[in-house]
């Protein structure tokens, strides 16, 4: 199955669950017994905040997050290191990277003024902003990531208000999250290269980044297909070139500065994907009035 990220269907923020089969059965949180579900290869989807660990902070909108690993689960004591190549931790590093949305859900825990009294509570869709390998309260090495409340969200009621953190950063950039099954699957297909300058972004350990960039944009008024005819993979300049029209692609499919209109790259492409050209001209039409377009086009 398709890992999924993002809110399942029939879910809201705020929703209890009795048990972790409940909360695997609604797609929340599949592991029935790890705090944190992803690969390295795919990402973190989901994580079960408990106080499972002494070095966990919770501040309501934003988390301290230890990672798994080195944890006495009899006295909740760290005694060994942890690693940032260790499943779980991986797979939050691989969401931080990639910006992968992550479902959280706090388990009863008389200590937290945001848990619930018993069972587990969705707390809604958390982005992790950061990570560092630092020495815990037990003196162990332990990896701790920074998880975000994602905006447009219901406000989740708990016993006090979520802090806020106004040092953390003084403007915030919100984007609709939605399933980045496709977007996934587009970077896997060019091994995360941009198709315009070939350019894979290095990242942690082996990981690469890029971005799946939609052609003609979602929602209204645009009504965009998320399908591969409508998407690329870039690299976040190309991807900002695109979106914010300092480029345009031809009917040729080679990509032109939208100011001179003149090609400066071929696309790039691999077996079964090219995008439908009429989705590149809607796109050229938000940036350039018909009497730039090349001489070629305009005679079509």
């Amino acid at each position: 199955m398709t890992r999924f990220f993002g809110t399942p269907a029939n879910v809201h923020v705020g929703q209890l669950f009795i048990d972790r089969r409940e909360l695997h059965d609604a797609r929340v949180h599949r592991p029935l017994r790890a705090g944190i579900s992803g690969t390295a290869a795919e990402g973190a989807d989901s994580i079960v905040l408990s106080g499972g660990y002494v070095d966990d902070q919770d501040h309501g909108d934003y988390i301290l997050y230890t990672g798994h690993g080195g944890n006495d689960g009899a006295t909740r004591r760290q005694i060994a290191d942890q690693s940032p190549t260790a499943r779980g931790n991986a797979a939050l590093i691989t969401s931080m990277v990639n910006g992968y949305p992550v479902r959280v859900v706090r388990g009863a825990d008389k200590k937290s003024r945001y848990a619930p009294p018993a069972g587990y509570q969705y707390a809604g869709l958390f982005t992790v902003s950061s990570y560092v390998t630092r020495p815990g309260r037990d003196g162990f090495l332990i990896i701790q990531l920074r998880l975000d409340r994602l905006a447009e969200q219901p406000p989740l009621v708990t016993r006090e208000s979520a802090e806020s953190d106004p040092a953390f950063a003084t403007t915030t950039v919100s984007r609709r999250i939605r399933d980045s099954a496709l977007s996934r699957e587009i970077k896997a297909q060019y091994g995360h290269s941009c198709q315009v300058c070939g350019t894979a972004v290095p990242a942690f350990g082996d990981r690469l980044y890029a971005e799946g960039a939609h052609v003609r944009p979602l929602g209204r008024p645009h009504l965009g297909s998320d399908s591969l005819q409508n998407l690329l993979c870039l690299c976040p300049n190309h991807h900002t070139q695109l979106d914010f029209g300092g480029m345009v692609i031809l009917d040729d499919l080679s990509v032109a500065t939208t100011k001179t209109m003149k090609p400066f790259a071929d696309l790039r492409w691999r077996k079964g994907h090219e995008i439908d050209v009429e989705n590149a001209a809607y796109h050229r039409s938000l940036w350039t009035p018909p009497e730039q377009e090349p001489q070629e086009q305009a005679a079509a």
